[in-house]
C-alpha cells in the first residue's frame, strides 16, 4: 500500500541530533506505546498557516497516527490521523476534518487533491510545538496509545509556514526543484527517537519515489 501524502492547512527541544536524512526512512517495526520520533521545528512566531508534506508506507489497516503537533495550550493543534485504508482525519486546533480555521485546507494523497474546505474561525498556533511522528499525543509530548501507534515507514517530512503552490507540490512529488521546508527540512532535520525506531535506507519500490 503506497501512500504519498501532502497536507495544506490553515492553521521541545530535548537532546536532538541534526542530520541530512536524504534517502532515509524512519522504520517503526512494531506497535508500541513508546516508539516515536520527536521533530524540532524552527518556529519563531505563531503559526497562522502551514503546509506539511510526508511520505509513508504501512501494511496496517487499523487506525494509526501519522503526524501530531501539539502546543502547550491545545491538544491536537494539528493532527493527521489515518482511520483506515484511504480514509484520513485531520484535526486543526481541536476541530476535526469537516475542517476547522477560517483558512483553506486541502489534503493531497497520491497526487489527488480533496475538495478545499473552510475550518471555522481563524486561529494561530502559539507556543513551542511538540511534533511527534508515529504517535497521537493525548497530552503535550505524551499520552500515547499503543492501539493508535504507527507501524511502517515514514520519510521526506517537510513543513512550511505558508501554503505552497500546486507546482511546488508537483516538484516535491518528483523530488527535484522544490524548496525544502523552512520549519521542518528532511535534508537538515533536528530530531530524537524513543523506543523501537530505526533509521534506514529507503526502499523506493515501496515508498512513492521523488
Amino acid at each position: 500500500m503506497k501512500q504519498l501524502l501532502i497536507l495544506l492547512a490553515a492553521l521541545c527541544a530535548g537532546h536532538a541530533e541534526e542530520k541530512d536524512l536524504s534517502g532515509k526512512v524512519f522504520t517503526f517495526p512494531v506497535q508500541s506505546a513508546t516508539s516515536s520520533v520527536q521533530l524540532i521545528a524552527n518556529v519563531e512566531q505563531p503559526l497562522t498557516v502551514l503546509t506539511m508534506c510526508m511520505r509513508f508506507f504501512s501494511s496496517l489497516t487499523r487506525a494509526q497516527s501519522l503526524f501530531s503537533l501539539d502546543i502547550p495550550s491545545q491538544s491536537n493543534a494539528f493532527l493527521l490521523f489515518k482511520l483506515s485504508v484511504g480514509v484520513y482525519r485531520l484535526h486543526v486546533n481541536g476541530a476535526t476534518l469537516k475542517i476547522s480555521g477560517l483558512g483553506l485546507t486541502a489534503l493531497w494523497v497520491n497526487e489527488k487533491r480533496s475538495p478545499r474546505a473552510i475550518m471555522g474561525a481563524k486561529v494561530s498556533l502559539t507556543g513551542v510545538p511538540s511534533i511527534i511522528l508515529g504517535q497521537d499525543q493525548d497530552t503535550y509530548g505524551g499520552g500515547f496509545d499503543q492501539s493508535q501507534s504507527f507501524v511502517g515507514e515514514i520519510s521526506d517530512v517537510h513543513m512550511w509556514d505558508k501554503v505552497i503552490s500546486p507546482c511546488e507540490i508537483r516538484f516535491y512529488m518528483d523530488g527535484s526543484g522544490f524548496t525544502p521546508g523552512n520549519l521542518l527540512n528532511w535534508k537538515n532535520l533536528r530530531f530524537s527517537t524513543t523506543g523501537t525506531v530505526y533509521e534506514e535506507q529507503s526502499d523506493f519500490n515501496k515508498l512513492s519515489c521523488f
